[in-house]
């Protein structure tokens, strides 16, 4: 006897069910994609991340790595990797690596949770060397993908769903509702902000025209120590161990950014200070950036200077400069617009202008310090 075409459809549904929960635990492998378009549609199209046993970890082919002092994104924690095809290394700049065609820069935000499911603002590292991220005790909001293709680079932001499953491609972006304690149980609600495609792009083209490229992965954001599962190793002398880096030099001949909330022998408050700025707004505040019109230069090659806004008038500030009238005047931050527009959080004001809705209280803080610092007077 036939059976019936709805019986047939259910256990051809129910077959592929099957096969699909059979797949779940398995790793799949990093995918190579030299040409722009047909992108995976959910982030495990990419086979960099593994959920997996209650524990979110890079699959085997990919390395996490860390920065020194990076940018703040609203208090959120970052998972980062990276991925080259099989064979091929990046080679080594002081500025820029230059990365091979089809690698892969992933970077999920998350936060710590606790056992009430309450998003917690705390700088612990949450991430075991070893088992990755509890999901039990995160939870994950975006995942941005950088994918070097033969007509450069396209940045694509996925966002995580409710049951922490899977992360959807969105190019439009999204703005979760979320809300975070701090460690005196004061509560903050805000916006969280997932850029859309083309706002990536705005920040990742340090140079204005000149296509976008990778912010973070560069010589003196990962000359640090990093916890693998193997133990603790340079990322830099890593990655070429790993054949994903040729032409390092020694490390002594590496340029080093400060480690933010935890200074190393010899790093003095100015170092600390520009290594955020470095992070934070030298992508747009360089001598070929989106911000060179504004003439502040806040890349780690100007000297502190009237370049770098030493008693030097904004341009082009409008309303942004708090009724002040030099970028930093030194020995005053309360005098400084630097001051005002990175402890703003007034669209249009605040900067950096994108990626963030509240205020780095322990940034602003750092760069008030060091403001205070600095001798003489305009």
């Amino acid at each position: 006897m036939m059976k019936p075409a709805s019986f047939l459809l259910s256990l051809a549904l129910a077959a592929a069910l099957a096969g699909a929960l059979a797949g779940c635990g398995q790793e799949s492998k990093p995918r190579y994609q030299p040409e722009g378009g047909d992108y995976p549609e959910k982030l495990s199209g990419w086979g960099m991340l593994h959920l997996a046993d209650g524990h979110l970890t890079p699959t085997a082919e990919v390395l996490p790595y860390d920065l020194n002092t990076s940018l703040f994104t609203d208090y959120a924690h970052k998972l980062r990797t990276v991925w080259m095809p099989e064979g091929q290394s990046a080679q080594y700049a002081e500025d820029r690596f230059d990365y091979p065609v089809g690698t892969v820069l992933t970077k999920t935000f998350y936060y710590p949770k606790d056992a009430q499911g309450n998003l917690l603002q705390n700088s612990q590292d949450d991430r075991d060397p070893k088992a990755g991220l509890d999901m039990a005790k995160v939870h994950l909001v975006e995942t941005r993908v950088l994918v070097r293709q033969k007509d450069g680079w396209a940045a694509l932001p996925y966002v995580w769903n409710a049951d922490q499953s899977e992360a959807t491609l969105e190019l439009a972006g999204d703005s979760p509702a979320l809300e975070l304690t701090a460690e005196d149980g004061k509560k903050t609600a805000f916006t969280y902000m997932v850029p859309d495609a083309n706002q990536c792009s705005e920040c990742h083209a340090e140079q204005k025209g000149g296509g976008i490229a990778p912010l973070g992965p560069k010589a003196r954001h990962l000359n640090k120590d990093f916890a693998y599962a193997e133990g603790n190793d340079n990322q830099l002398q890593h990655w070429q161990a790993r054949g994903f880096l040729k032409g390092l030099p020694a490390l002594a001949q590496v340029p080093q950014n400060a480690l933010w909330g935890h200074p190393r022998p010899g790093e003095d408050l100015e170092n600390q200070a520009r290594s955020y700025l470095d992070a934070n707004c030298s992508h747009c505040h360089n001598p070929k950036g989106a911000a060179r019109t504004s003439g502040l230069h806040l890349d780690p090659h100007t000297p502190v200077s009237i370049a770098y806004g030493l008693c030097k008038p904004p341009v082009a500030a409008g309303g942004g400069t708090g009724g002040r009238l030099e970028d930093i005047h030194p020995g005053s931050p309360e005098k400084s617009v630097l001051s005002y527009r990175v402890g703003s959080d007034k669209p249009g004001d605040m900067m950096p202008e994108l990626g963030r809705t509240l205020v780095h209280r322990e940034g602003l803080e750092l760069l008030n310090r060091w403001i205070a610092s600095l001798p003489g007077d305009c």
